[in-house]
């Protein structure tokens, strides 16, 4: 970084204070009296005060009466806080002029509020309760939690449910009517029961997962707030606390990308413009001053200089507050993925319910024609002679039956795996340091083929240190005994005034406490320790006359000063920002003697020679009156991260506001270019990106590895071509300016310490170490996703297609459907919610690092995928219907038993096949089972519920108890499937 100095000479301009004593008239003689009133008993209660207490009176020209503290009051006594909340509240809202000068201006609010314009407020902890009991807490009401009935009620109205349930009420009717209580209320009773168990599962688990969802949500919401930092000073200690202890009468200090904690007022500062789209609508910037807007409301975002503020008035009394508690914050978006398998889902049950009327038309047709007989071997139906009641049961079975061959056509587990999987690993991400805000992003980082990446603060440690000094062209050694007096003396001028840090030494023995950005903190820091500068003196001799604040498309900023014992003579400038800019602004330079030299076209390639040599030892930050260079080193474990990238086949490109060498040396120390590559494709310049025609970008940009120099709107570019080009592509930023291409990507991805609010706000995920390695972690999370979710579709396909196959072909055949609908419902169940559980909470392997990107094309069922569950399904529809029309002659046994055969069969086939799924590609299904706990839970429950369906819940489940040799030989037939697995794998898809 470099700054230039000049001296201007040129007096300062006149400016008025925009500030006017304001003239109050009473409109009429009655108020006149009352307000005299008041006022008299206000002086006689002040004048009892003073003889009582022995305290000072002060009075305010809008006649506040004030508590003033006694000269020997104790350290906890209260403040007094003599304004209102309700006053407070309507000036910032309304931005009444008029009203603050009445109150006597914003001196006057901070006066009454016992704040200090410089110190802040105190930080007594009494002080603080009580300003939070007086005007609230900076926290804002959240609406009222959906109940557990309201799930159970969502539940109820799914269609087919309702059907089912309308089918055994009948059921239940007719078979009482039929057969009595006793013997007659089996069947409807039966799928009652089973209905209502799956309402219950349902409910539960979308409880469950909108709480958990709820408690993400706290974390993840538009701004994670509870992280947000707010920089403050109280008992004149500048100190960053949560945003939740921000209280009335603090002064809070803002700067470029914040979001402004609270409703205030403006106190002081330097070209401050805030965003207040997100509370008026209005896209313009609007600049605070003290003069004609000195109104900062909550929720405003900070896009130009810096200033502070005195808060007002938080949490529900502002309007932000109010804004937010009205907004429901459950995480209740369709990702993509969700709507993709809705469309699946929907396709799929439109197969079921085709097959279900087929199933309702050709078993109505045989019933009627007497093809179908009841268990003594009479036909069920004879015209003429069948009670209506029976024939009414009869037509209610077979239409439950058929209504039931569609609820497990459906695959609704397949939205439910999802929200685990999602919420799971949001979970877990969380513990990798990584905050989602949007579960799109989940999915979405999970298809990403390229990361551009910032340089500062991700790949680096962002901890500068002032490492070497040139005056002139002579690097100094021991430096504080070699700077010339005059030249230290603008040295001091310039790092102590030309800078938004300030350095707090709480004692003369204690370490200086410097509060800053990293580069600011390092010249700071080398300012004090190694030149010995006093920066008081400065502030205490010169006065800011203007400033111009340091953004990312200028990458400079700057101060004019003149010296305060000098009213009206000459005014000085110092410059600061990156090293080649303003040395290009400079005619002449400082040498080692204190001289002023001119700068020839030799001398000035001489100096960028030594830029250039400083940037390829990753050294940047230059200021004029000498050249400064600052280190940044990696942070480690960042080369192998962009290794694990580049194997994975995602593309890895360093976008920084660097000089170009800089940007190189940082590149290859990571492993972004290598040593022997070529430089002339792979770096370049922001400015030559964007000279550049769209069909030479569009040629260049899979080759560009490195873009130097490059401004917020060059990232922009960057992304947008990267996507016309079919990239997913995921972007890391930190500032304000970084918004439009965080926005723009397909997964927007900032930092959670160095970022700022506008940019958290943009993104999809914060990274909340700012650590690039973080950044990798989420792209093996978002893989994971995918894969798990393609692990249940398998699955579950391969349940609906035997399902539907089976029983549609033994209705057609046989006229009979081997698979009840309380069976159907519960391998439903066991489907759904059991093998969601299952199969959505696999970590993360190493596998997936070793694949290329899915991208924006690929399919969500591959290859791989049909080749595996189709391999599946057609085995398991042949063994069941081999049960189904050979299984009384095979086992020798009645046609309940050869059901509860084939109803077995088929549930533990799923089990077995649970395993198969754990591995799409892998032949060894068994590998990591060991650590995936919960799997090996719901295997276990499984099988027992299934037991008790068979051996205990005869009547209910439709079933007869089966002996050992049944239960072996249902077993070795469902675990076949392990081995037609393990072959099937051998077949390349």
């Amino acid at each position: 970084m470099s700054l230039r100095h000049r001296n201007t000479g040129y007096p300062e301009p006149a400016m008025s204070d925009g500030e006017d004593t304001p003239i109050v008239k009473c409109q009429h003689r009655r108020w006149r009296s009352v307000f005299a009133a008041i006022y008299s008993a206000r002086i006689f209660v002040s004048l009892y005060k003073k003889i009582i207490n022995k305290k000072q009176i002060l009075r305010s020209l809008s006649y506040i009466a004030l508590d003033v503290h006694d000269s020997d009051s104790s350290d906890d006594r209260l403040p007094s806080l003599s304004v209102d909340q309700k006053t407070l509240t309507e000036v910032v809202r309304e931005k009444s002029l008029g009203t603050l000068s009445k109150l006597g201006g914003v001196k006057q609010i901070a006066a009454s509020l016992e704040t200090d314009e410089k110190d802040g407020i105190s930080t007594n902890e009494a002080d603080l309760a009580h300003r939070v009991d007086v005007f609230g807490a900076n926290r804002y009401q959240k609406p009222p939690k959906k109940s557990f009935f309201s799930f159970v009620y969502e539940a109820f109205k799914d269609t087919t449910i309702i059907i089912l349930l309308v089918c055994a009420i009948l059921s239940l009717g007719f078979g009482i009517k039929q057969h009595g209580i006793t013997d007659g209320g089996y069947d409807g009773g039966s799928i009652i029961i089973a209905v209502f168990l799956i309402v219950a599962v349902s409910a539960v688990s979308n409880f469950k997962q909108n709480r958990q969802f709820e408690k993400l949500s706290k974390e993840s919401s538009v701004v994670p707030i509870g992280s947000i930092k707010v920089e403050v000073v109280r008992d004149g200690r500048r100190q960053f606390i949560s945003v939740f202890e921000v209280v009335v009468g603090d002064v809070v200090f803002l700067k470029i990308g914040d979001q402004i904690p609270a409703d205030g007022l403006f106190l002081d500062g330097h070209s401050l413009k805030v965003d207040e789209s997100s509370m008026t609508g209005e896209s313009d910037h609007v600049e605070i001053n003290g003069s004609n807007n000195p109104f900062v409301l909550s929720g405003t975002k900070v896009t130009n200089g810096f200033g502070s503020m005195l808060v007002t008035s938080v949490g529900m009394n502002t309007q932000w507050g109010k804004m937010m508690s009205s907004i429901n914050s459950e995480l209740d978006e369709e990702t993509p993925l969700q709507a993709r398998l809705n469309k699946l889902t929907s396709a799929i049950g439109k197969i079921g319910l085709a097959v279900a009327v087929l199933v309702i038309a050709v078993l109505l047709i045989r019933y009627f024609t007497g093809n179908t007989k009841d268990d003594q071997g009479n036909k069920e139906y004879i015209r003429g002679k069948t009670k209506f009641d029976s024939m009414m049961n009869s037509v209610v079975e077979i239409i439950s039956a058929a209504i039931t061959i569609v609820v497990v056509a459906i695959p609704e587990g397949l939205p439910l795996a999802v929200t685990l999987t999602l919420a799971y690993s949001m979970k877990q991400m969380m513990v990798d340091h990584a905050m989602v805000r949007k579960l799109s992003a989940c999915e979405t980082m999970g298809s990403a083929t390229t990361i551009c990446t910032d340089k500062t603060g991700t790949l680096t440690l962002n901890e500068m240190k002032v490492t070497e000094f040139w005056l002139g062209k002579e690097l100094m050694g021991n430096i504080s005994s070699k700077i010339a007096p005059n030249v230290h003396k603008l040295l001091q001028q310039a790092v102590t005034l030309n800078t938004t840090g300030t350095v707090y030494k709480p004692n003369s023995r204690s370490l200086p406490e410097i509060s800053s950005s990293p580069t600011e903190k390092a010249i700071l820091s080398w300012a004090v320790s190694d030149l010995g500068m006093n920066l008081d003196d400065p502030k205490q001799n010169y006065e800011l006359i203007q400033v111009e604040a340091f953004n990312s498309e200028k990458k400079r900023s700057g101060v004019l000063i003149r010296k305060k014992s000098e009213n009206g003579g000459a005014t000085q400038v110092h410059w600061k920002g990156a090293a080649e800019m303003i040395l290009a602004m400079c005619l002449q330079y400082y040498d080692r003697s204190g001289a002023v030299k001119a700068i020839d076209e030799e001398e000035r390639v001489e100096m960028g020679k030594i830029i250039e040599d400083m940037a390829a030892k990753s050294l940047s930050g230059l200021i004029l009156l000498g050249l400064v260079g600052l280190k940044d080193p990696c942070r480690l474990g960042v080369r192998t991260a962009v290794e694990a990238c580049i194997n994975a086949g995602v593309n890895i490109k360093m976008i920084t506001g660097d000089n170009i060498f800089t940007a190189k040396a940082i590149a290859t120390e990571c492993g972004i270019l290598q040593p022997n590559e070529d430089m002339s494709e792979a770096v370049i310049k922001g400015v030559q990106f964007r000279n550049y025609s769209p069909e030479e970008r569009m040629a260049k940009i899979n080759r560009i590895c490195v873009m130097a120099r490059s401004s917020p709107f060059d990232k922009l570019l960057m992304v947008q071509c990267l996507k016309q080009n079919g990239h997913v592509v995921a972007v890391t930023g930190d500032g304000t300016n970084d918004a439009p291409a965080l926005k723009e990507a397909d997964i927007g991805l900032s930092m959670g310490i160095q970022g700022t609010e506008v940019a958290k706000e943009s993104s999809d995920i914060i990274i909340l170490d700012d650590n690039f390695t973080s950044v990798v972690t989420v792209l093996r999370w978002g893989r994971c996703v995918f894969n798990n979710i393609q692990k249940f579709i398998q699955f579950q396909l391969t349940v609906n297609i035997a399902a539907l196959v089976i029983n549609f072909i033994a209705a057609i055949s046989s006229g009979e459907v081997p698979l009840t609908a309380v069976q159907l419902l519960w391998v439903n169940l066991i489907m759904d919610t059991f093998g969601a559980l299952a199969l959505a909470t696999e970590r993360p392997t190493n596998d997936l690092m070793t694949k290329p990107p899915v991208g924006r094309s690929k399919p969500l069922i591959s290859n791989i995928m049909w080749r595996n569950l189709i391999a599946q399904a057609l085995y398991q529809v042949a063994v069941l219907l081999t049960l189904q029309f050979r299984g009384k002659f095979i086992f020798d046994v009645d046609e309940k038993v050869k059901n509860t055969l084939i109803f077995n069969t088929f549930v533990l086939c799923q089990v077995f096949n649970e395993f198969n799924a754990r591995k799409l590609e892998k032949k060894n299904i068994f590998q990591g089972l060991h650590k995936n706990k919960l799997f090996l839970g719901i295997i276990a429950i499984t099988i027992i519920l299934q037991v008790v369906m068979v051996e205990f819940l005869k009547r209910f489940a439709n079933t007869q108890r089966l002996n050992s040799g049944q239960w072996g030989t249902c077993i070795g037939i469902a675990a076949l499937s392990w081995p037609l697995g393990w072959l099937v794998k051998w077949i390349p898809a």
